[in-house]
């Protein structure tokens, strides 16, 4: 299908080709997809998710979302030129499979999902660096999947020595409040499990992974699912266990003693944020630069239908 930018008529597969090659290895997905991923801001309050759940509901809730979202990405992945051509983006891919209204439907969604993510990023850290796209930024997401494990294992570490410090006789596992508090903070805990595992730019990421891009974004992806299930599941598991019902939505407000570990865990969070604030402004400039054509081809489609 031929659209009309500045300069000309160009096609699909033209525009695709502006694009550069991957050079990415799968351990750079890796981090792209744990950078993208396991951000503090989403796995912070995950205690607090399992404390309104208890422990048989928010366990089964935390492992069912980890392997259905990884599952789900792994199937993403695996529909990379699943017609001959690179779908950059969800909205592309979804618009090859579904037509116009997977485009739309997708592009709702994914509007509505941005502002609740960018909205808790940039509470968490509003500063980030400078670099021309995404593979560019393969090393400062290689700081911040370290940074995740520094956060992850600072706080649990910590949490553990609070725990200890607490008589263990005091700490409540049942669930607090009237039943119509117990019902609102169990459906706030699922959408807290399900926003901890959102927006992962796997499309735009497999586009910088060099071939063969599945099997590299394939073992990119298992490769970021084994750090965020140590970080996940020892952060949630630990904290309800050391806090029980009392435990704050934000773990770090739990945790007292000692005071410089609770600094280097949430300087771990700053430096982890950053990048993953920088992937999100790099995906809006790609966006922008893209935005015409994408709805120059949905337009044109819709046309097509009509006529038909």
């Amino acid at each position: 299908m031929a659209i009309e930018e500045e300069g000309g008529e160009i096609g699909d597969d033209e525009l695709l080709m502006k694009m550069k090659m991957g050079k990415g290895t799968w351990k750079h997905a890796a981090f792209h997809v744990a950078t993208t991923i396991a951000t503090p801001a989403a796995y912070a309050p995950l205690p607090f998710a399992l404390a309104s759940l208890s422990w048989p509901l928010g366990v089964s809730s935390l492992v069912s979302a980890t392997v259905a979202t990884w599952y789900s990405s792994i199937l993403i992945a695996s529909l990379w030129k699943w017609n001959g051509d690179k779908h950059i983006t969800y909205r592309h891919l979804a618009h090859s499979i579904f037509g116009s209204w997977g485009y739309w439907s997708i592009a709702i969604f994914q509007q509505v999902a941005s502002l609740g993510n960018n909205i808790a990023i940039q509470i968490a850290a509003g500063s980030s660096l400078k670099l021309p796209d995404i593979h560019s930024l393969r090393w400062v997401n290689a700081l911040c999947t370290f940074s995740t494990i520094g956060f992850a294992g600072t706080t649990i570490g910590v949490t553990i020595y609070n725990g200890k410090k607490i008589d263990r006789k005091s700490i409540r596992y049942s669930l607090q409040g009237s039943a119509s508090s117990k019902t609102f903070k169990a459906f706030n805990a699922l959408g807290t499990i399900a926003f901890s595992f959102g927006d992962a730019m796997l499309p735009e990421i497999q586009n910088t992974v060099k071939e063969p891009a599945k099997k590299n974004m394939y073992k990119g992806i298992s490769a970021a699912y084994s750090i965020i299930v140590v970080s996940y599941w020892l952060l949630a598991f630990i904290g309800y266990w050391a806090f029980g019902s009392q435990v704050q939505p934000y773990i770090l407000a739990s945790l007292s003693i000692p005071q410089w570990t609770v600094l280097m865990a949430n300087l771990f969070a700053a430096i982890q944020i950053s990048g993953c604030f920088q992937h999100k402004q790099e995906r809006e400039k790609k966006k922008k630069g893209l935005a015409t054509i994408e709805g120059g081809i949905a337009t044109a489609e819709q046309e097509d239908e009509a006529k038909r």
